[in-house]
């Protein structure tokens, strides 16, 4: 639990046959723009001291591109996993040894990325590694057709090209497996029935969540989560 996390959270997921995650990157800007313009009435908005801009085109920030902006290291180098372990040390990542190879790439992010990102931006094509639903990259084998909208530091839509190979589904999942034996806690079990459903047949598609407290954080100027969720988590009486 943190000023941007809480256990309870409200989101919206939609899906979209014949759709890929250019076509969601679209539907974003267009659906903020209108948020805003219905409920704060402007798409120039300060959250936490920072002047936003929503009526410029979003920017678009590859992820190994802004890996290799920020540390001169390049895909290659990331996708060595004890290259990555030895840099994550490098840099300061708490308990580095003690983290796969997914996780580290996502502290990475964090670390480099995340954090230098004010103005609204979709950080694309991720790393298969952390990304066990999504489909493969058009160009490029080690990537997935994933996006993250990142906004005054924080994540407020998480979104993909939906993976519908059941094949290609079914060994993510077993990778899953090895990184949560590995002891991440947070890897997926393999699903049988989605694999079954994906076997039937599931078209070219696209899906996104949106973090709505999140999302009304920035719309109301607030800093904390605690402050837009109708119920939070509260100290227990002494």
């Amino acid at each position: 639990i943190d000023t941007t996390h809480n256990p309870e959270f409200t989101m919206v997921e939609f899906y979209a046959a014949y759709l890929d995650y250019n076509d969601l990157m679209e539907i974003t800007e267009e659906l903020l723009r209108k948020i805003l313009l219905d409920t704060v009435g402007t798409l120039k908005i300060t959250w936490e001291g920072q002047e936003l801009d929503f009526e410029k085109p979003f920017r678009r920030l590859a992820f190994f591109d802004a890996l290799k902006e920020k540390t001169g290291k390049d895909k290659e180098f990331f996708l060595d996993e004890e290259k990555a372990r030895d840099f994550a040390k490098e840099v300061g990542i708490q308990k580095a040894d003690e983290l796969t190879h997914s996780k580290i790439l996502d502290k990475l992010f964090e670390h480099f990325i995340e954090e230098d990102l004010i103005q609204p931006t979709f950080v694309i094509d991720f790393p298969k590694i952390l990304s066990p639903l999504a489909k493969t990259h058009r160009n490029d084998p080690d990537l997935v057709e994933r996006f993250e909208l990142i906004v005054n530091k924080k994540e407020i839509a998480n979104a993909y090209t939906e993976l519908n190979d059941p094949e290609d589904q079914k060994e993510r999942f077993l990778q899953q497996l090895k990184e949560k034996a590995q002891g991440d806690d947070e890897a997926m079990e393999i699903d049988e029935n989605f694999l079954m459903a994906l076997e039937y047949g599931l078209p070219p598609t696209a899906g996104e969540g949106i973090g709505i407290d999140r999302l009304v954080m920035m719309l109301v100027d607030t800093p904390s989560i605690r402050e837009v969720i109708l119920f939070p988590t509260l100290r227990p009486e002494k």
